[in-house]
């Protein structure tokens, strides 16, 4: 059974409208608005064609501050952290020793000395804090600082109504303001593909922002959306969840948990040249032996793969389907899946089948399926 040890300023707000409060990170997380279909098909469509604001509180927030801040943030994360600017912010993988990726994060360089790193479900605060007890720094984890998400195309339209120079702030920059009368902290910054942002605030204020946001919103289209409306928003849009689309839900038989980078494809997320960091030697000697690959699959018809449905290769099982989606906004039907390395390539025919039996063609594909370039989330103006 989860223990639930946080919680969330808005739970009451969730469950107004019929919020499900579920663990996710140790907080109560409204999964679920509403299980019909039509709630998730609404969220989903809302966020890609106009806005949604969803709770996203049960990111832990980590602050990192002292002298050697900077170098805890080195040594635990893959990013050089040096080339992060004051008010800019990154992404990063962080490692075992054994060069297996344990968690992932979002970096912000707040000030001199200051920094936080918020991070899911992985252990990078223990991480962190295991660094800084040496060194002239503190790892402050903070549940008092709340995170709502504004995604969608008409979320910056909204904002420059309340926001001067909101449309200035590009992606992953940083901005410290007043948003309905309370402190916030803005970044742009999200997990949907979309252009959207992150509202940072304190719990006494996480309510009247919310109420706010939601009323001042209405009139253009922006709805409270559903946590779980982030796996069709991730799915086309390549961005993975730890650990739904890792070997602790799929592990190999007979070894411990643990993927790498390079089967993960988040390879990028390591700065060129960059050494010294936790697992970084395990990481580099991994390159060429990855047993897996995460890639994309592209079905035919309008029926999704299932959570974890079989992978099909010549009629013999050969990986999984992490998560599965149709799209009628985008037209297309497209997963991520765990498969072999040789099959990781544009157009090999592939298999789902699905809990009930049913079987669907399939061929691997590129992801991103949706913002291939990423000039939506990019967007300036």
């Amino acid at each position: 059974m989860a223990i639930i040890w946080r919680h969330s300023a808005l739970a009451h707000r969730h469950a107004a409208i019929g919020g499900e409060l579920e663990d996710w990170n140790g907080m109560g997380t409204a999964w679920f608005y509403d299980h019909a279909p039509e709630r998730a098909k609404a969220d989903y469509e809302a966020i890609r064609t106009k806005a949604g604001l969803m709770d996203v509180s049960g990111l832990k927030k980590c602050h990192v501050v002292g002298p050697d801040a900077a170098y805890v943030i080195d040594r635990v994360t893959t990013r050089n952290v040096e080339k992060i600017a004051p008010g800019r912010s990154t992404y990063a993988s962080i490692l075992g020793a054994d060069g297996k990726f344990i968690d992932d994060c979002i970096i912000y360089h707040l000030a001199v000395n200051t920094w936080m790193v918020v991070h899911g479900t992985g252990t990078g605060m223990e991480q962190l804090t295991a660094v800084a007890a040496a060194k002239n720094c503190s790892v402050l984890f903070d549940d008092d600082l709340h995170d709502m998400s504004l995604q969608g195309p008409v979320s910056v339209d909204f904002l420059a109504k309340h926001i001067t120079g909101i449309r200035d702030l590009a992606y992953f920059g940083i901005m410290q303001t007043r948003l309905f009368g309370r402190d916030v902290m803005i970044s742009r910054t999200g997990y949907t593909g979309e252009r959207g942002y992150e509202i940072f605030c304190r719990a006494k204020d996480a309510v009247h922002l919310w109420d706010n946001i939601l009323e001042g919103g209405k009139d253009m289209g922006i709805r409270p959306v559903q946590f779980s409306t982030l796996d069709l928003l991730r799915t086309e849009s390549y961005l993975l969840f730890y650990p739904g689309d890792n070997s602790e839900t799929y592990p190999f038989e007979g070894e411990t948990c643990g993927d790498t980078l390079w089967e993960l494809g988040l390879e990028f997320t390591v700065s060129p040249g960059k050494t010294g960091f936790i697992g970084a030697e395990n990481h580099y000697a991994a390159e060429g032996n990855e047993r897996f690959k995460i890639y994309g699959v592209q079905l035919d018809g309008t029926t999704p793969a299932d959570e974890g449905a079989a992978l099909l290769q010549d009629g013999k099982q050969v990986g999984h389907v992490t998560y599965g989606m149709y799209s009628d906004v985008n037209k297309h039907n497209v997963g991520i899946a765990r498969m072999p390395v040789a099959a990781a390539t544009p157009g090999t025919v592939l298999t789902v089948r699905n809990g009930d039996g049913t079987e669907i063609a399939a061929v691997a594909a590129e992801m991103p399926f949706y913002d291939k370039d990423k000039s939506i989330r990019t967007a300036k103006g």
